[in-house]
């Protein structure tokens, strides 16, 4: 399951000892590059915060998959509750607004353009029986080579059709999951016991996940991305019930069990570390992040407007000259009436201006930018003119395909090693490393899998 913070733990508020986004950009652009001690040293500092967190799992191994099973159903049972209460006429529990849906993509989009790294390691252990059910796992999230499951091409799809990725760095925090991920699936040889104990606190079903799916079917935004974890983390047949069954495939017996448990239960506490879904949902406020996303406009157009017009005395470049004056620009655009809040937002001349093919501002922002302020000029408005917003309609029941792109660069000649380069978290979207993975999943399922290959 796709989650910044696993479904039982509570999300820890400690800041990693060192940034975050360096080791994230590192991994993703150039991982043979990057040195392992310092890959090392990276995960050591993030399980010594973990292994001081509680931790929910049982003690012992034969209890877990029962514990999962309990814990699928109590999430099922307050997701049940959620829905009566919506069916009694109650509003939203996460999504103020569509805006605020965007917001949480684009803030949780880093861990989700990496979804499964953790797991990359474990392609190269394909001739070991022990880590089928791990590479399996890591094959469906890649869609085993098809586009249109791929988890990542899914994800980059989401965000290009709402025009959401976001064109500035975000904070450090929410790089971290990302970055662990990147970690563990490239030193997995190394920290095997901490790569299955996160594995199995990421592939449980959390709440939010099922509440975030039905709340962005209802603000009209496809939530298969979403779903496609609900089905396929199942803890009956899916990657939940993998998971359980890779420790007891792993556990090393013996005296050795008790250290590799120890290992395994920081491992899954590393899912709590960094910023988690609910800390991002809870962080939105629409007036902040109107006046940020205009202050980092500011510095591209303010030498950009003409001095015909001025507003409390200023022209418009020098209301944009200077950081710290966008809320004040907002009031004064209310004051003389370019925008009318609580109201529909064409009749504000400031959305004239912004909207449209033919609007003089016409590409100025993206399609985030243009929904926060689309939100925010609109307020307690409501659009009485599309009728009753119906939360409980299936807004996409024929999705369409994510476009298939020809492979280039992977063919069936190619080594196995070669095909498992090309499955990296930084290539396994691309088309050759799509294709590689076609390659890789058919050898599989044939047994003819073979480094030497």
């Amino acid at each position: 399951m796709i989650s910044l913070q696993s479904m039982a733990c509570q999300p820890s508020c400690a800041t990693p000892s060192r940034a975050a986004l360096p080791m994230y950009q590192s991994l993703l652009g150039d991982p043979e590059t990057t040195d392992p001690t310092v890959i090392k040293g990276f995960l050591e500092e993030q399980l010594e915060q973990a292994s001081a967190l509680p931790c929910p799992m049982p003690t012992e191994p034969a209890q877990l998959l029962q514990w999962v099973a309990d814990n699928a159903a109590a999430v099922g049972r307050q997701y049940s509750e959620y829905l009566q209460l919506r069916h009694a006429g109650a509003p939203r529990r996460f999504f103020s607004s569509k805006a605020h849906a965007l917001y949480f993509l684009q803030q949780v989009a880093p861990s989700k353009l990496v979804d499964g790294a953790w797991l990359f390691g474990t392609v190269r252990h394909s001739a070991d029986w022990r880590y089928r059910g791990l590479i399996r796992t890591y094959l469906e999230e890649l869609g085993d080579g098809d586009p249109a499951l791929n988890h990542v091409t899914l994800y980059r799809a989401l965000l290009a059709e709402h025009d959401c990725l976001a064109t500035h760095e975000l904070a450090d925090g929410l790089y971290l999951q990302g970055a662990i991920q990147l970690a563990l699936g490239q030193a997995s040889d190394d920290f095997l016991p901490e790569v299955i104990g996160y594995n199995l606190g990421y592939e449980q079903l959390p709440l939010h996940l099922l509440i975030t799916a039905f709340e962005l079917n209802e603000l009209g935004i496809d939530p298969y991305y979403f779903t496609l974890h609900v089905t396929i983390d199942n803890a009956g047949t899916g990657h939940a019930h993998k998971a359980v069954a890779a420790v007891l495939d792993l556990l090393p017996g013996g005296a050795g069990n008790a250290v590799f448990l120890e290992r395994l239960r920081a491992g899954y506490n590393l899912n709590d570390l960094g910023v988690g879904s609910s800390a991002v949902i809870e962080g939105f406020n629409l007036d902040h992040e109107v006046v940020q996303m205009l202050e980092r406009k500011r510095g591209f157009g303010q030498f950009m407007h003409s001095d015909y017009c001025r507003l409390e005395g200023k022209t418009v470049n020098e209301w944009l000259a200077q950081p710290g004056q966008c809320g004040d620009f907002l009031t004064a655009l209310e004051n003389k009436g370019w925008i009318k809040r609580h109201q529909d937002p064409q009749a504000s001349r400031f959305w004239q201006m912004i909207d449209g093919p033919g609007a003089p501002m016409f590409g100025v922002f993206n399609g985030y930018e243009l929904q926060l302020l689309k939100d925010w000029i609109a307020g307690d408005w409501v659009d009485t003119q599309s009728g009753v917003n119906n939360p409980f309609r299936a807004r996409f029941r024929r999705r369409e395909a994510v476009a298939s792109i020809p492979a280039a660069g992977a063919t069936p000649a190619d080594s196995t090693r070669e095909l498992i380069r090309k499955m990296s978290p930084s290539l396994h979207a691309s088309p050759e490393g799509l294709e590689a993975t076609r390659i890789f999943t058919q050898r599989l399922s044939e047994g003819v899998l073979s480094l030497e290959h």
